[in-house]
């Protein structure tokens, strides 16, 4: 596929991440909450798509909750506009949950996925990468503050012997960064789904590592302390419709894969129906508060406490507040 083809793709989805779309829940059989309408931010990547099939699915009307969404490329803007109380709820992985509790004290009020098999680093199919140490050298596309940046930065090119010197990090957003290998003005990607496998499938690229084997990146369900303050019995609820959702990705994948299809070709995506189900087959869509949680996130936060990515490590008893989806289960 042609340099100028993606580049259009881009400007596309751009033109409909960028700007906040507005999606009400129209009627409800409830009273609106509190009279209050959530605020959704999501991804326009593969990780921000289960929130997408929750918006569209009817879930929240049945519960009575009214709703605006805020689509932008990749989950740490979502939580930079949660920081300026732009939106009240949003997905992203550990660490981008972590600055922004940082930065705004953000709250987790649950775990909806795992997004460690969605990442790759790809490099350009004709440059014959196989190891992450052949990237010594040469230009890599990264989003710059995004979980799967830093992880990239502080954990894997480490790993591998490589320094922040000696390679030229790209920065552009993800949904970049297709165009960018189209046109070889970089050398490889730090990049999530469906994007790794539009690229590989139109032979651009190939796959260097995947992030399943470091980390199988929970992504947090995260909300404004003050929401969450303002609207408990809505979070709640908001959490069921969660769990009648995760059931239509493990019983009716069709249906979700449809719906999510629907939205990138509306995009200008090329992709086949095959390429996105590939991509959304590595996403484990699982709404719940794992028991071990902080301890994962207390490993995260000591490495951006190291990159001096954050001031401190959390309170995790004002950081964490599983509370809710154990009430979202219970009754």
């Amino acid at each position: 596929m042609e340099a100028n083809k993606f580049e259009a793709q881009r400007r596309q989805l751009l033109l409909a991440s960028g700007l906040g779309m507005v999606g009400l829940g129209l009627g409800a059989p409830h009273v609106a909450l509190a009279n209050t309408r959530l605020r959704q931010g999501f991804q326009t990547n593969i990780w921000g798509m289960p929130t997408y099939y929750l918006l569209k699915s009817g879930a929240l009307k049945k519960v009575g909750i009214d709703f605006e969404e805020f689509a932008v490329p990749s989950g740490n803007l979502t939580m930079q506009q949660m920081v300026a109380r732009q939106v009240d709820l949003g997905t992203y992985a550990g660490p981008s949950f972590i600055t922004g509790h940082d930065k705004g004290e953000l709250v987790a009020i649950a775990v909806i996925e795992y997004v460690g098999k969605t990442t790759s680093i790809m490099a350009r199919k004709d440059l014959n990468i196989t190891k992450v140490e052949q990237l010594k050298g040469l230009k890599i596309a990264n989003q710059t503050g995004s979980s799967i940046g830093n992880i990239f930065m502080n954990t894997i090119a480490p790993k591998y012997g490589l320094s922040k010197d000696s390679f030229t990090e790209v920065r552009m957003n993800v949904n970049d960064m297709v165009a960018a290998m189209a046109a070889k003005t970089v050398d490889a990607m730090v990049n999530v789904e469906p994007y790794n496998s539009i690229v590989e499938a139109d032979g651009l690229a190939t796959q260097v590592v995947n992030y399943w084997d470091f980390d199988q990146m929970p992504v947090v369900m995260a909300a404004t302390p003050d929401f969450v303050e303002k609207n408990p019995d809505m979070v709640v609820r908001y959490l069921q419709a969660w769990l009648d959702v995760a059931k239509d990705f493990q019983s009716s994948p069709e249906k979700v894969s449809g719906v999510i299809y629907d939205f990138y070709s509306s995009k200008g995506y090329t992709m086949s129906k095959s390429t996105l189900q590939k991509a959304l087959s590595k996403i484990d869509v699982r709404p719940h508060f794992p028991s071990d949680f902080q301890s994962y996130m207390q490993t995260q936060a000591e490495i951006l406490l190291k990159a001096k990515r954050i001031k401190a490590i959390p309170d995790w008893k004002k950081a964490l507040r599983p509370e809710f989806m154990q009430k979202a289960i219970t009754t």
